[in-house]
């Protein structure tokens, strides 16, 4: 019988007014088959349509881990999520998944056997299972393009925040995802170029796959101050200055001065002489290095 009182990996979902999709990706998660010890924590950020409710009587109830926060976001709902980990390796799932047989072990595998440092799967549209990306990266106004399917372990530029593999150490090395961003926005972009300045590598994994729900909104509201605030802050923290200004330059139905006034004062030139200390690449090489039009 397996202990689950010490887990190999933890799988980390935060949730926000996904109905019904916490419930079915866990019975998904749980009918998949795996070798591995593994705890769930569900993150639900103030969700106002009872989605999470459901685990007062989920009959796997005591594999669950369910923290409930106030409203901090995406970006702090995984880090919450991070630091109640008993996991040597962290999973960062969206709630809005289905996963194939053996899908956390070949991710694993890859971590452990190949020059890498982080892993994620291939996603798929769960309406259309044969439309699917690989990775991601970024195009010349910083939206994503994802990536095509490899034969082997290929490094990405971004790691989708809808499902990668990471050691717990060294998510706690690179300080985690960013803590001062607003709801939604930029998460997976700030932490994957973090990543990869700070001389850790990013890869995909093409042969593991998993299906994920496309929503055609957000359940809950989205602000673009606070997507343009995100998009700020994290020039601030990696990008030399003519990059900052090209961000500036993007910022629609928001202030853009207002905007950077607010990341300036919220502590943007301490982190970003901090993290220029601890970087071993700058961002003029990320953008070489994956052809990146920005």
């Amino acid at each position: 019988m397996k202990s689950y009182s010490s887990p190999t990996i933890s799988i980390i979902f935060p949730a926000k007014n996904e109905g019904e999709n916490v419930k079915n990706t866990l019975h998904s998660l749980f009918a998949a088959r795996s070798n591995q010890h593994y705890e769930v924590i569900i993150v639900d950020d103030n969700s106002s349509d009872g989605c999470c409710d459901f685990l007062n009587h989920y009959p796997k109830r005591n594999r669950v881990l369910l923290i409930r926060t106030a409203g901090i976001g995406a970006a702090n709902a995984r880090n919450e999520g991070a630091k109640h980990a008993k996991g040597k390796y962290l999973i960062f799932c969206d709630a809005h998944l289905y996963f194939e047989h053996y899908w956390m072990d070949q991710l694993l595998d890859a971590l452990k056997h190949e020059e890498t440092d982080a892993v994620c799967p291939g996603i798929a549209d769960a309406d259309n299972p044969s439309s699917a990306g690989y990775g991601q990266t970024l195009k010349h106004n910083l939206s994503i393009k994802w990536g095509s399917k490899s034969t082997s372990l290929k490094d990405t530029a971004i790691l989708p925040g809808g499902c990668f593999i990471i050691p717990k150490s060294i998510f706690n090395k690179v300080g985690g995802f960013e803590r001062s961003f607003k709801t939604w926005g930029f998460e997976d972009i700030e932490f994957s170029i973090k990543m990869w300045l700070f001389g850790y590598r990013c890869s995909v994994l093409s042969s593991v796959k998993v299906l994920h729900i496309f929503r055609k909104s957000h359940p809950y509201q989205i602000s673009k101050d606070h997507i343009n605030y995100n998009m700020m802050r994290m020039a601030y923290a990696h990008f030399h200055t003519s990059r900052i200004k090209r961000c500036k330059k993007l910022i629609k139905k928001s202030d853009p001065m207002k905007i950077e006034k607010m990341v300036l004062k919220d502590g943007a030139l301490n982190q970003r002489n901090a993290y220029f200390k601890q970087r071993v690449h700058d961002d003029n090489w990320y953008f070489q290095r994956f052809g990146i039009p920005f």
